[in-house]
């Protein structure tokens, strides 16, 4: 009787660790590799800057005119979808890009590798990425600086469910658009160029919502890496600029203490000249 409830019980114990479900494990971010590679000098050298959890940040020399893609390494054995926007557009829809899980994204099958050239015009053509002025740039375009100069590449892990349609794309100079004048003219942005064939095609993905992976790529011309300490070469004093969404440039060593207002300043000057 006793050899009968054990083996019942066994039974049972196997019926319900069968019943439950598995989980599927998370995706690791050194998974995915990132790099930008340029039409002349092929991948670009990354100048690493502190990592922020698992965000990770890094400075790329950028040259006037050049072309150049974004390729992507899923090494992983599970699809992934990356959501990618050049200054704070995002590559497929052309529109601000948040990182957010319901955007316009590309599915990566498992190990596979790609490359994106360019601003997708239809399913079947890229307008290729080069480096250019700000006042050039595709995003300027919109009136949108407030992302300039950034590559940001953020992975999705999939949900196991019916999903929703996303864009693969196989392994793969039109007039330029106007700007609106603003100041940091001489900043690096991203132009919309010549149109490169590209085909691409729907697949059903469904993302979860929070990404697993974020990488940003700050593209600078080589005196701002200079003035900035970035690579060594001869140093210039930093400029104030405006503050870009996608990289803040504060350190987290510095304090920020409020000034004198400027009325109190001037009047402070008069009587204290020192």
């Amino acid at each position: 009787m006793k050899t009968l409830k054990s083996a019942l019980l066994s039974i049972l114990t196997l019926v319900l660790l069968t019943a439950l479900p598995v989980q599927a494990q998370h995706p690791d971010p050194d998974d995915i590799s990132v790099e930008v590679v340029a039409d002349q000098r092929g991948v670009l050298r990354e100048y690493p800057t502190k990592r922020n959890g698992k965000w990770q940040r890094a400075y790329i020399e950028a040259k006037k005119n050049e072309r150049y893609r974004i390729r992507v390494r899923n090494n992983s054995d599970r699809r992934i979808g990356i959501v990618i926007a050049v200054d704070g557009r995002n590559i497929i829809s052309g529109k601000r890009s948040e990182q957010r899980h319901n955007e316009a994204m590309y599915v990566l099958n498992p190990w596979q590798t790609t490359e994106y050239s360019g601003w997708r015009t239809s399913r079947n053509q890229e307008n290729r990425f080069y480096f250019t002025n700000v006042n050039d740039s595709y995003a300027d375009a919109w009136g949108d600086r407030s992302a300039m100069g950034v590559i940001a590449v953020v992975a999705f892990p999939e949900k196991w469910r019916e999903p929703r349609p996303r864009f693969n794309q196989s392994m793969s100079k039109s007039g330029r658009m106007g700007s609106m004048s603003q100041k940091r003219d001489n900043a690096p942005g991203t132009g919309f160029g010549e149109g490169n064939w590209s085909p691409s095609h729907e697949v059903k993905f469904m993302a979860k919502h929070r990404p697993f992976m974020k990488k940003f790529m700050k593209y600078e011309w080589h005196k701002t890496l200079c003035r900035r300490g970035i690579i060594e070469c001869w140093q210039e004093r930093p400029r104030h600029h405006r503050q870009n969404r996608f990289w803040p440039e504060h350190r987290d060593d510095e304090r920020e203490f409020a000034p004198f207002p400027p009325p109190f300043h001037k009047l402070l000057r008069q009587f204290m000249p020192w």
